[in-house]
């Protein structure tokens, strides 16, 4: 079976686990409505129901410091997600491969085995869901964005493992925390901007004269639970403490979004497919039958894919060709 891999991005506790558990979660209700199936293997499925279970008792307190603990541990603890992707009913004909990864791999203590390991995950890979802390990116004048989201260093990673591309990328920018600043249309369309400010430089290095033709990049907010919003930063020690309350006491678990980094993963995939019938792009050079092969499957895909949201909040920064699939 073919696959695609998919990797997360970011520092410790700024919610790259929290953000795949979202994206878990809604598979049935959102890929349902087609002639798509996702299917877990076992493994996967088993730490995803841990992982929401777990996302899902934010809500037991009215008070919650937010987001599942950061998956830090020993290179063993690494954490393989995978599901196969077809119509329903049959077996499925390609896998999705998310790989998560400790925070801490990004840690100065880190070692150069682990540097060297996410290097690697951002060159293999066909996509990245670059994970923001939207509270340390939008709070106090985006006074804990460089501490916690570190994009300087998320910069100077794709600067190493986006050299000499020779096939297309899809890069996602997914705000999560961020149900306090998608209420409004105006909030909204600040949270946008400052996620164009924090990652300027990274911006700027995709949108270079090598890279433009080459990189998509999107920045897809995510409400990860829906009912728990950003309330104050305590700190103690000059550490930040983020804390969060639910929108009332009988809030239920409510994500909103969260399947939308799927519509454009599959939105790129089917691109690729597309152009795959004149071009020879290596490391994808299979799409060029993949979908060929089942007009049904082509068509859910493309189902699925078509309500990509491009508003409140959402954007299509770079690389409209290689999403164009009309």
């Amino acid at each position: 079976m073919h696959e695609i891999k998919i990797t997360m991005l970011g520092p410790s506790g700024v919610g790259k686990t929290t953000l795949l558990t979202a994206i878990y979660e809604q598979f049935e209700s959102n890929i349902g409505k087609t002639n798509l199936q996702l299917t877990p293997d076992e493994e996967s499925s088993a730490i995803l129901q841990e992982r929401l279970v777990e996302l899902k008792t934010l809500l037991n307190d009215f008070e919650a410091t937010g987001g599942i603990q950061g998956t830090e541990g020993e290179p063993e603890e690494l954490r393989s997600f995978i599901f196969g992707l077809g119509q329903k009913g049959q077996k499925p004909s390609l896998q999705l491969h998310f790989q998560d990864y400790p925070g801490g791999y990004h840690a100065a203590k880190a070692t150069p085995e682990k540097r060297q390991f996410v290097k690697n995950l951002l060159t293999d890979c066909v996509a990245v869901l670059i994970a923001v802390d939207a509270p340390a990116l939008m709070e106090q004048n985006g006074k804990w964005h460089e501490l916690i989201n570190r994009p300087q260093q998320m910069t100077d990673l794709f600067k190493t493992a986006y050299q000499d591309l020779d096939s297309p990328r899809l890069v996602i920018f997914a705000p999560v925390k961020c149900e306090k600043y998608l209420q409004t249309e105006a909030s909204a369309k600040e949270l946008l901007q400052r996620v164009k400010e924090g990652y300027s430089r990274l911006i700027d290095l995709f949108n270079s004269a090598n890279l433009l033709p080459k990189v998509a990049v999107v920045v897809n907010p995510v409400q990860t639970v829906g009912s728990v919003v950003f309330s104050r930063i305590d700190t103690n020690s000059s550490t930040p403490h983020f804390r969060f309350r639910k929108i009332s006491h009988n809030a239920i678990y409510n994500p909103q979004d969260s399947e939308q980094p799927l519509r454009y993963l599959l939105r790129f995939i089917l691109k690729l497919h597309l152009d795959a019938r004149s071009r020879s792009w290596g490391l994808f050079s299979f799409l060029r039958d993949w979908l060929g092969r089942d007009y049904h499957l082509k068509q859910a895909v493309s189902q699925f894919a078509s309500e990509c949201k491009t508003n409140n909040g959402f954007a299509l920064l770079q690389g409209e060709e290689l999403l164009k699939i009309n």
